[in-house]
């Protein structure tokens, strides 16, 4: 007579492999998993492109500081600035330091839009749509309109 074999198809005395917090929490709950990967893109490039300008800038000059002058320019107006001399290719610290403070603003607005795309889509909740809507409209306001 044969032992009838687990429900995990591993035979008998294999136990199912051990399951993480982390695991039970993306599998019911994917918008904790595509925020937190938002935030961790958004936080390692910014480091990474600040770092880079900030190290260029101390090798060529012997010193960190860099000149602004953004009066009067929001974020819009900085990152268009940006990209364009990163279109036109004329790359210096300024540059990438300039590029790490606008992806280090900006990754709290996508993981806004990400969050209400995802309440819409995902989880079609109308109410947390709305309130992340207008968190998404409040932030528009302050970083791109004022």
């Amino acid at each position: 007579m044969t032992e009838p074999t687990p429900s995990n198809g591993r035979g008998p005395n294999v136990p199912a492999p051990a399951r993480t917090e982390a695991d039970l929490l993306a599998e019911h709950h994917p918008m904790e998993t595509v925020v937190g990967y938002i935030l961790q893109v958004g936080v390692v490039l910014s480091i990474a492109l600040l770092t880079v300008g900030l190290g260029w800038r101390w090798l060529t000059t012997g010193h960190f500081a860099i000149e602004y002058s953004i009066r009067g320019v929001n974020l819009f107006q900085f990152v268009v600035q940006d990209l364009r001399l990163t279109a036109e290719r004329a790359f210096r610290p300024r540059l990438f330091v300039s590029l790490g403070i606008a992806v280090l603003l900006l990754t709290p607005y996508i993981r806004v839009l990400a969050s209400m795309v995802l309440f819409a889509v995902v989880e079609r909740n109308a109410k947390y749509t709305a309130f992340t809507g207008f968190v998404l409209l409040v932030l528009t306001y302050t970083l791109f309109l004022r």
